[in-house]
């Protein structure tokens, strides 16, 4: 499989002749390695070698049997220059995108001025997953949906909003995950008017809005899903939106498939819940990317003018935030396909009150 991957590298560009990897989740999407701190040299002859420290020597030769493992000794441009001297590579591309400025100074005064940024991304290549890929992110929403439907059992009135988090993280790990893909969003009563209202010690009340945003870890996997529940009978204007919401979200993902602009995706939602007067209460992105990372490519935005190809996984997550009042989100886990999308997430989107 990291064959595969790898040929898609020297495949976007054909002047490229070695390529040099350092952001951690491209060394391990091109080489199946989950340590830290290694890089990948690749050639377009097919040599592949990782350079890690002893900490991971016996891990890499376990994880990336494929590949040559150096032990770089704390002389990580030494051994460069010693395989780029063996396999008489006379330039060697990098990740521009993700090294600091340091970085690219110190690699350039140890290898000279044979090194180039790529013209493009590892991540752009990482955005359309294959089979495997999305059988571990099927996993991890598995456990997350397990986690979602456990907690409903444990919320009520008292209980405070990192207990809720806490529950949630023993359970995910109980139930096979390495731990939350991010920091878990709860957020009750007025809170939940915060998209980003990561959870404190307040009491859920009676009546509160809930919303809980979280995913997890599946062997470097993440999933993503939100949820808006209410504790109590609910304010009729509160259900009024979360259906609006709702319905937004459906309409988004019955018009997703490959071919279309992420941007016309996002305005189905963002129009739809504009016709209620609420187009400036929903002020983030309909979604996002995710794989490797939480936050990956594409971006479904109104400023993103990439296509969406079959095989990517993205968030589909409308909402509507009143401050000072309450706010509702709804998130699935999707895949595009040819003809329309699989929804991941299976947790009900019918009104929970408990």
């Amino acid at each position: 499989m990291t064959d595969k991957r790898i040929e898609k590298v020297f495949t976007r560009d054909e002047k490229v002749e070695a390529v040099f990897i350092t952001k951690k989740e491209n060394v391990r999407y091109l080489s199946n390695f989950k340590g830290d701190e290694s890089f990948l040299l690749l050639t377009r002859d097919k040599k592949k070698y990782l350079l890690t420290d002893f900490r991971y020597v016996e891990q890499a030769k376990k994880e990336a049997s494929e590949f040559e493992i150096i032990d770089y000794k704390g002389k990580l441009y030494e051994a460069i220059l010693d395989i780029l001297s063996q396999n008489h590579i006379n330039s060697l591309y990098f990740e521009g995108y993700n090294l600091t400025f340091s970085t690219f100074s110190d690699m350039k005064e140890k290898i000279g001025d044979r090194i180039y940024p790529l013209s493009f991304s590892i991540d752009e290549i990482r955005a359309v997953k294959d089979e495997e890929e999305i059988e571990l992110i099927k996993r991890a929403v598995e456990i997350t949906d397990k986690a979602f439907e456990h907690i409903l059992k444990f919320i009520k009135p008292g209980v405070t909003e990192n207990e809720v988090v806490a529950e949630l993280n023993h359970f995910i790990l109980k139930n096979g995950a390495k731990g939350f893909s991010f920091e878990p969003i709860v957020a009750s009563g007025k809170r939940s008017s915060l998209p980003h209202g990561t959870a404190t010690n307040k009491k859920i009340e009676y009546g509160d809005v809930v919303t809980i945003d979280f995913g997890c870890n599946f062997d470097g996997y993440m999933s993503d899903m939100t949820r808006t529940i209410f504790v109590g009978k609910p304010d009729d204007s509160m259900i009024r939106i979360y259906n609006i919401v709702k319905e937004a979200q459906q309409k988004a993902e019955e018009f997703i498939k490959e071919g279309i602009k992420c941007l016309e995706v996002d305005k189905i939602a963002r129009d739809y819940i504009g016709s209620f007067g609420y187009m400036d209460k929903f002020g983030h992105s309909l979604g996002h990317g995710v794989g490797l990372e939480i936050h990956e490519l594409p971006r479904l935005s109104p400023k993103s003018e990439a296509i969406l190809k079959e095989n990517m996984v993205v968030t589909v997550e409308p909402g509507i935030y009143l401050k000072e009042v309450g706010g509702v989100r709804i998130e699935d886990l999707v895949v595009v396909k040819k003809n329309g999308c699989e929804i991941l997430t299976g947790s009900t989107k019918e009104i929970i009150i408990l």
